[in-house]
């Protein structure tokens, strides 16, 4: 952290239990005050008491396991303290089966962008040898 930084306890307390992620190092280094900011706006969830730890929790799987994340730390953190607070087997599988279809959106994003771009260039390529006869 920078002299220049300030103050940042969400940060701090986040690297003493454990949860902090060495990837947010950089722009941590970066703009220490921003990293803080950002942290404390995620930790207001964590804290406010409004959803269940467990639930929590099962968040927390859900994004560390998403294919946007696919962070296995977080993911085995989160499942543990899942365990911890009496999930079962079956909710966290459910919570990864879930989430589990944010994989299948790229496909079916990806897959027509793919067949439409293949189809313009057989449209040009049609276009060009006719034009070269």
């Amino acid at each position: 952290m920078s002299d220049m930084a300030g103050a940042t306890p969400v940060c701090d307390q986040l690297r003493k239990t454990g949860n902090w992620n060495a990837a947010w190092d950089p722009i941590a280094e970066l703009d220490p005050v921003w990293t803080e900011k950002f942290m404390a706006m995620g930790a207001h969830t964590m804290t406010s008491g409004v959803l269940e730890p467990k639930v929590l929790e099962f968040l927390a799987i859900a994004v560390d396991a998403s294919c946007t994340h696919m962070y296995a730390p977080g993911t085995r953190r989160h499942i543990r303290k899942a365990l911890e607070l009496g999930a079962t087997r079956a909710e966290i599988a459910a919570v990864l089966q879930a989430v589990s279809v944010l994989g299948i959106h790229s496909t079916s994003l990806g897959a027509p962008i793919l067949l439409e771009e293949l189809a313009a260039m057989e449209q040009e390529k049609r276009v060009a040898e006719r034009t070269a006869a």
